[in-house]
């Protein structure tokens, strides 16, 4: 089956599969012994993935008061917001029930618009961030400890500024780095340990700027290595040579630029991977690892079964999915659900749910339909609790005036959203201008950063390069970015962090620094290009025009291992 994105800023055309229709089919579910048949999608993957997005925001952090408590707190909801936001313990206490603001089921008025008056009315969570110690600047983030801006991270200790890391210690700047130590502006790599300006890559140690290389040791600037030790932009070197460049190269800045423009005129000559997939079968996207039948997925690990996913980990039998699991199935629609959750339909933040639908931020739950802000309750609509037999027999009602409006089988429109659309991921991967997003009826808000309260103002450019002549004071300082002009601080974890691994202070915005490594990742798009050693057709991230040499698999594998 083939259709056209109902957006009338997109209209492209997209294929909804048999196995697709049988999904839908598979998740709908039942009420009273009757099957409540989910539509095929209107509009294409990727607009129900910016849609999405749209209501995520992972990195803007503000100050705020607790609206129960009084307490000053760290804060996704801006102060200017108008929404009731409770700090973490207050949200979790006894002191108040959802469903105290629970209202019956309104047949004469769109669902949608009932469930944004929940959304405006119910007390909100600060941050989403479980069970971590001395970690309060984090969000989407469970378990970790002493880490600071850190976004999508679980089970860390000692990370700075870093986006989706599990398992790993001591890190900063970091995206997609797993089970790693000592690691410093990397992107998607697996048990490394100090290393520094390095990408997919698994298994290597005390090694800079590599790049789809395995059990590396003491390499730089090095592509597609196996097993390799003391090697310098892919040339293998004695132990004493490869320390004097090494040597040569941490006192010199004028070093470091030639072996990075050296290091990418590299990534365009050796062949790089159709997909950076590991232990997988059947799959099609990049960044996967030990899955199965996964189609059109980016950063999945350990998944199975699901199609137009994104950052999801322990994940089953699910369909247009962004961010967590661990474990999670029969999921459609959703961001972030996981810890258990099962069977949850078009909603936004549940951990451990089950057969629960439409609902926004709540946790522990099950058979719940359109509600917002609420844990351990079940057989609620609207926040209104009901018996079961009452839910059985309301819920079948409220789906066809929803089926009759246009609203079933569809995730909440942008408008839903309590944040602007530059606040949240969606500005990230689909950046559009103020205007565009306006003339969508979307949320713009306008920032400036405050001024910061410090001893002075230095120019990124007048920092010392050697990090033993950067004084103890700069803790007091502002740092203006060399890119964005942005101003920033350096807090002394971070600055403990540059001594120890005697590198530089950095000389653009954390904001900055995302940016531009997420930058180096190829786009969460596929194309259809040829293998440029044996022709055949492969469905790959590096669309026809960029100058990489890109294998297929088979041919890949001849050529690296």
């Amino acid at each position: 089956m083939i259709r056209t994105c109902a957006n009338p800023w997109c209209g492209t055309e997209f294929e909804i599969t048999d196995s697709d229709l049988a999904f839908y089919e598979s998740v709908s579910p039942v009420f009273n012994g009757k099957k409540e048949l989910i539509p095929p999608p209107t509009l294409c993957p990727d607009c129900r993935y910016q849609r999405r997005l749209a209501f995520r925001n992972e990195r803007k952090l503000y100050h705020r008061k607790c609206d129960k408590t009084g307490k000053q707190m760290v804060s996704a909801f801006s102060p200017d917001k108008p929404n009731i936001v409770y700090e973490n313990p207050a949200w979790w206490s006894e002191s108040w029930d959802g469903l105290d603001f629970g209202e019956p089921v309104n047949f004469s008025r769109p669902f949608f618009d009932q469930l944004k008056h929940l959304i405006g009315v119910t007390p909100h969570i600060n941050l989403l961030n479980v069970n971590s110690e001395n970690s309060e600047y984090t969000h989407n983030a469970t378990y970790n400890k002493n880490c600071y801006m850190l976004f999508c991270g679980s089970f860390n200790e000692d990370c700075l500024y870093s986006y989706w890391i599990q398992n790993s210690t001591s890190c900063i700047d970091c995206s997609s780095v797993r089970r790693s130590e000592r690691c410093y502006e990397c992107n998607e790599c697996f048990r490394g340990y100090d290393l520094t300006y390095c990408r997919t890559s698994a298994n290597c140690q005390t090694s800079r700027y590599l790049a789809y290389c395995l059990n590396c040791t003491n390499c730089v600037g090095c592509v597609g290595m196996r097993n390799a030790s003391y090697c310098w932009l892919n040339e293998r070197l004695t132990k004493e040579g490869y320390e004097e460049r090494l040597k040569n190269l941490l006192t010199n800045p004028e070093a470091q630029a030639a072996l990075q423009k050296s290091f990418e005129e590299l990534l365009i000559k050796i062949p790089v991977p159709w997909s950076y997939q590991r232990m997988t079968e059947n799959c099609t996207g990049n960044y996967i690892y030990e899955s199965q039948n996964c189609r059109d997925c980016f950063n999945t690990r350990q998944s199975q079964d699901c199609a137009h996913c994104q950052f999801i980990a322990d994940v089953k039998e699910s369909m247009d999915v962004s961010f967590f699991g661990l474990p999670a199935e029969l999921l459609y629609e959703c961001n972030n659900y996981g810890i258990g959750s099962y069977h949850c339909l078009f909603g936004n933040w549940g951990y451990g749910d089950k057969d629960i639908f439409y609902c926004y931020n709540c946790h522990f739950c099950e058979n719940c339909f359109g509600c917002v802000n609420l844990h351990h309750k079940k057989y609620c609509i609207l926040n209104r609790q009901y018996s079961r037999d009452e839910y059985e027999t309301l819920v079948p009602k409220l789906i066809d005036q929803m089926r009759k409006s246009g609203e079933w089988g569809e995730f909440p429109p942008v408008q839903l959203s309590l944040f602007a659309y530059n606040e949240t991921v969606a500005e990230e991967a689909f950046p559009l201008t103020k205007e565009e997003v306006l003339k969508r009826g979307w949320k713009w808000k306008d920032e400036t950063d405050e001024a910061p309260q410090v001893s002075k103002i230095i120019l990124a450019k007048d920092l010392q390069a050697n990090i033993d002549e950067i004084p103890d004071d700069i803790l007091n300082w502002a740092i203006e970015c060399e890119a964005t002009k942005r101003p920033f601080r350096i807090v002394k974890q971070e600055l403990d962090f540059y001594r120890r691994m005697d590198l530089p202070v950095p000389h653009f915005h954390p904001d900055e620094r995302h940016r531009r490594r997420m930058a180096l990742r190829n786009p969460r798009k596929l194309w259809d290009r040829e293998c440029d050693k044996c022709g055949q057709a492969i469905e790959t991230s590096y669309s026809p025009e960029r100058q990489e040499r890109v294998f297929c698999e088979e041919c890949y594998l001849k050529e690296v291992y």
